[in-house]
């Protein structure tokens, strides 16, 4: 019977231990209020290009965005992308000393309809993917605001 106990606690400990995100797992972004998202079509990887097509300054757009970045999933295995469609810049809000916080630079491959979408820190390798449905609706912010 208690040998049944432990198989039965071990198993409750793998499932809970699995349906855990890892902090590593998903991106992140500074513990400050967001100011803007900007948004350019991409030069390409490690390059972030200034000429902003897209400005985002409601809160509902800049949520949908910290949305989408914070909840994109790091991927396995090898990238196969080629350059990404666009660049994204995440502006912080002045800090209370009157500083700025640096600049969040991230590229965005923008998937087709019902499809997953992937980005990645301009300063690095690790590819995240976002769901069809984050997808479509980002389709809508980038796609219609042109």
């Amino acid at each position: 019977m208690r040998m049944i106990m432990n198989l039965g606690l071990i198993v409750v400990c793998v499932l809970i231990g699995g349906c855990q995100t890892f902090p590593s797992e998903t991106m992140v972004l500074l513990d400050a209020v967001i100011e803007e998202v900007n948004l350019s079509e991409s030069n390409g990887v490690g390059d972030i290009n200034e000429d902003i097509l897209i400005s985002f300054t409601n809160k509902e757009s800049i949520a949908f965005f910290e949305e989408v970045i914070t909840t994109a999933r790091k991927q396995r295995g090898e990238s196969t992308l080629s350059n990404p469609d666009y660049d994204v810049m995440i502006q912080y809000e002045e800090t209370a000393d009157g500083g700025r916080l640096p600049t969040h630079g991230l590229h965005i491959w923008l998937g087709d309809k019902d499809k997953p979408s992937y980005l990645m820190y301009m300063m690095g390798e690790e590819v995240y993917s976002t769901s069809a449905k984050t997808t479509n609706k980002l389709r809508s912010y980038i796609l219609e605001e042109q």
